[in-house]
């Protein structure tokens, strides 16, 4: 049984940073592709980034390129996502999220596997 739990939120300023972490449990993830999504109070759920775990090849959203950077330790079964320069529109609960198959979709409903979200509060 995968299992995706989430820590890192909080409450940051406008210019700050913050470090998600996402522990993955119950399989091996080599083959799969492990992502972060967002989900914002009356808006859809959106991608933010994602990795191949085993190639290690990043996608990252336009909104947040140049800010977030997506890591894996394949050691330690943890996905991260850095993110400097936080805005009051970063605001959101972030998932994590894992699919099967190692290509890059930055589509939720591909994703088959979820956390409990953390939430991210930029304040301006």
């Amino acid at each position: 049984q995968v299992q995706l739990v989430e820590s890192g939120g909080g409450l940051v300023q406008t210019g700050g940073s913050l470090r998600l972490a996402c522990a993955a449990s119950g399989r091996t993830f080599s083959g799969y592709v492990m992502g972060w999504f967002r989900q914002a109070p009356g808006k859809e759920r959106e991608f933010v980034s994602a990795i191949s775990w085993r190639g290690g090849t990043t996608n990252v959203a336009d909104s947040v390129k140049g800010r977030f950077t997506i890591s894996r330790d394949s050691t330690k079964n943890t996905l991260y996502l850095q993110m400097n320069s936080l805005q009051p529109e970063d605001t959101a609960v972030y998932y994590c999220a894992t699919k099967v198959g190692g290509l890059i979709i930055p589509r939720a409903s591909t994703y088959a596997y979820w956390g409990q979200g953390t939430q991210v509060t930029v304040s301006s």
